[in-house]
């Protein structure tokens, strides 16, 4: 099919409606937005909506996160699910960018996108949990709790963070506080809340006593890091 408009156009077009990189983790504003923005000149190109792009990122996450809880740990599986993952992820940053492009951002949209990128938080530990359950040799059961604590912090991360960006769009009645400059060390400071870090680390899913390590490594950056979000983001607003 031949492309509608002009690639290296598009491209540079998209490059002047990005969002703030203001506290965005380092593998989503380096890797992720940029991988987002040439998948969506390509989009704009053979002429998909935001919402088409939105379910293209859902069709390529979910079958993957499937495949976790459905088959047995291997280093193929790993690299497979992982490639998966950030391709949806990067689908994800997309839909976004080319519904700017278009102009044409919409309530649905948001919803829709918003309603995606919850199911994945919570499919995606809710399939590490039936993996652990049923393939790994965890030595005691009590660590069973690992993937549902991680899914309670990584949805009240999601979910406060989208509460905390409707209400600061509400109006000049909310302070927000000085707006800091757009930090490259912070960014990377934020990277074990990052969901792409969380992609990675399923290429060591063949690896049983590894994969374990850097998930719980990232469950215990989460502990940490999601009640010193709260508590900024409830500062904030007040």
């Amino acid at each position: 099919m031949r492309l509608r408009v002009d690639f290296p156009s598009t491209l540079k077009q998209l490059s002047k409606v990005q969002k703030p990189a203001r506290g965005v983790p380092g593998y989503s504003r380096f890797v992720n937005r940029p991988a987002g923005r040439v998948l969506a000149a390509a989009a704009h190109g053979i002429g998909l909506s935001p919402n088409h792009v939105t379910a293209a990122s859902g069709l390529v996450t979910f079958p993957a996160i499937a495949a976790v809880a459905l088959y047995p740990p291997s280093h193929a599986l790993g690299r497979w699910v992982t490639l998966a993952l950030l391709i949806g992820f990067a689908l994800d940053s997309a839909d976004g960018q080319l519904a700017r492009l278009h102009g044409s951002a919409s309530s649905a949209g948001a919803w829709m996108d918003h309603v995606v990128d919850c199911a994945k938080i919570l499919s995606i530990h809710a399939a590490v949990l039936v993996s652990f359950y049923r393939f790994f040799d965890l030595p005691r059961p009590v660590l069973l709790l690992a993937p549902i604590t991680f899914q309670f912090a990584a949805v009240l991360l999601f979910f406060g963070g989208m509460l905390t960006e409707q209400l600061r769009r509400r109006g000049a009645d909310v302070h927000t506080g000085p707006m800091r400059p757009h930090s490259a060390a912070r960014g990377i400071a934020l990277l074990p809340v990052d969901y792409g870090l969380l992609c990675l680390i399923f290429l060591f899913l063949g690896n049983q006593q590894l994969f374990f390590a850097l998930y719980a490594a990232l469950l215990g950056a989460h502990m940490v890091l999601v009640p010193a979000f709260l508590a900024k983001w409830f500062r904030e607003l007040s």
